[in-house]
């Protein structure tokens, strides 16, 4: 029996159009509701952490730094954890908690993506997305007193910008995969430097 597996391209596609949808969500509900935003995060993040999660585990033996992926995963699994057990969670801690998880998981990225780059090609993808989650805590920490509808502007395109990434990331990988027939997180090929 032939052994069925998702390819990393699928993930990373799976993980892009979630992030488009939780954009798609926010923009179209500028009077969301904190108990809303906390429950759209917090599924975000939980399904992406347990998406990239797996793509660490999955590759783990074909890569010697699975765990900074694998780390990546955690820490978007602690995020939306996070937000559905904190009780009573005011809109001032659910601004910290995404800006802390935008610049971790960025710097994780940024990180994986460059010890990576030799084994993988789209890496640069990669490190864009990571700039653009450390550029977008950034700008959540420098607007501290915007109005709650520009903060949801601001996560809504800035998720809709990360997924779009992740998605033509997604196909890159899902077309190297097709034409070298070896997962692309696993190795690059030979002929390639």
């Amino acid at each position: 029996m032939k052994h069925l597996s998702v390819s990393n391209g699928d993930m990373f596609l799976v993980r892009g159009i979630l992030a488009i949808l939780f954009g798609i969500a926010t923009l179209l509900m500028p009077g969301i509701t904190l108990i809303v935003l906390v429950a759209l995060f917090g599924a975000y993040a939980l399904v992406d952490g347990i998406l990239l999660s797996m793509i660490a585990i999955k590759d783990r033996k074909s890569r010697p730094n699975w765990w900074l992926m694998l780390l990546t995963g955690l820490v978007n699994i602690t995020a939306g954890v996070v937000t559905f057990v904190w009780p009573g969670i005011t809109a001032v801690s659910l601004f910290y908690i995404i800006i802390a998880w935008a610049m971790t998981t960025g710097i994780l990225e940024v990180i994986y993506a460059i010890r990576f780059r030799k084994a993988i090609e789209g890496e640069g993808l990669l490190v864009l997305d990571g700039i653009l989650s450390v550029a977008f805590g950034i700008l959540l920490i420098a607007q501290p007193v915007a109005g709650a509808l520009t903060v949801l502007w601001m996560i809504g395109v800035y998720a809709i910008a990360y997924g779009a990434m992740l998605v033509v990331l997604a196909f890159q990988l899902r077309n190297l995969e097709a034409k070298y027939g070896v997962p692309q997180f696993e190795r690059r090929p030979a002929h390639q430097s």
